[in-house]
């Protein structure tokens, strides 16, 4: 028999609010992320060995400025130089991956659960997962929201208070709500910061 946490893994509709096993593993990972969120800035070593301990993979150096919040932790993979700024939610029932040199500034939000337009089956307690993809090099802007099934393309900048709710393709600026393409990011970005130093 396929239990809901098989459904949720799949994609399909699944019972988030009253599984035993997804509630049990939700309250452990509010216990870690809680126990981070009470640790000094300055216990690095102990910081980094949680926050490793929390997620699914870390691939390098990566820093999480608390408060974080988490639902399972093992579902998010962050990769070399990973940043994110303060009130960094995570609803990680799907994979959210993160490339290297990824910056997530502060409160934004990554979230892959989904309801059923519904009424009847949303107060079931039901819900579906869709992976987020964030590539290599990408900048995240404050307040951004990153919904189920995205992804962002390499080298992307998020601008701030964005609601992203479709795939950003790479080495693009986007910005709004809907977040949409505003233009590309070309070699006379260098210079923009370079003319004055």
């Amino acid at each position: 028999m396929e239990t809901e946490k098989m459904k949720m893994k799949a994609g399909k509709l699944y019972d988030a609010n009253y599984d035993k096993e997804l509630l049990a593993e939700r309250a452990a990972c509010a216990d870690l992320t809680y126990e981070l969120n009470q640790l000094r800035p300055s216990k690095a070593e102990e910081r980094d060995a949680l926050v490793r301990r929390i997620l699914g993979k870390v691939k390098g150096n990566c820093t999480i400025v608390s408060p974080f919040f988490c639902d399972y932790g093992y579902h998010i993979e962050v990769g070399e130089n990973f940043f994110a700024n303060m009130n960094c939610v995570i609803l990680d029932e799907a994979p959210v991956k993160f490339g290297d040199n990824v910056f997530v500034a502060p409160n934004c939000g990554f979230y892959t659960a989904g309801h059923p337009l519904d009424a009847e089956r949303r107060n079931q307690g039901l819900e579906y997962a869709r992976p987020i993809t964030v590539g290599d090099d990408v900048w995240i802007g404050a307040g951004v929201s990153v919904l189920p099934g995205v992804t962002i393309g390499q080298g992307a900048v998020i601008g701030a208070g964005s609601v992203v709710n479709r795939d950003i393709p790479p080495r693009v600026l986007a910005a709004g709500n809907p977040c949409r393409v505003i233009r590309e990011i070309t070699e006379e970005d260098k210079k923009r910061y370079t003319e004055n130093v």
